[in-house]
């Protein structure tokens, strides 16, 4: 490795840590020419991971657009960030579990609008109106009625809290 002070290619290594989900190395280096230490990380190098889009274009993987579009459509709802980085979790490993190179991003959608069903039906209702891309009003009748007659656990009452 090489040292980012002297440029040397000569330390050794003093310390070697996992992180917590022990997907990276921390290691702390000591150059052996000038004596200043240093900090590297190593991880596997993995080939990234592509969303083939509907128009059949394809863009990196990147979970805070996941993230991002439950945000919106759980706006102004009693949920916490807590729950949506959970879901967001979740669905970046069902992701990582059944596909290696390319992940249609319908496989997305179609998770994410599972998991809110289950947390909050008006958020459910909004992300499905993008993601669905609702067009008139009966898109979103259509829509609630089908939540209603499968009703998640995330049924609130008007006016109840989380």
């Amino acid at each position: 490795m090489r040292c980012p002070f002297c440029k040397a290619n000569n330390d050794r290594v003093i310390d070697s840590r996992s992180s917590t989900d022990a997907f990276v190395i921390r290691r702390r280096r000591e150059c052996l020419e000038c004596g200043r230490r240093f900090t590297t990380y190593e991880k596997i190098e993995e080939t990234p991971l592509r969303v083939v889009k509907k128009d059949g274009s394809r863009e990196k993987f990147e979970r805070r657009k996941i993230l991002g579009g439950m945000l919106k459509a759980c706006e102004k709802r009693p949920i916490s960030i807590v729950d949506l980085d959970e879901i967001t979790r979740r669905i970046e490993e069902k992701v990582g579990e059944k596909f290696d190179k390319e992940v249609p991003a319908k496989f997305i959608g179609q998770q994410v609008m599972r998991e809110l069903k289950k947390l909050d039906q008006v958020a459910y209702v909004r992300f499905a109106s993008v993601y669905r891309d609702f067009q008139v009003l009966d898109d979103f009748v259509e829509e609630v009625e089908k939540a209603r007659r499968k009703p998640g656990r995330g049924k609130r009452k008007a006016g109840e809290k989380a």
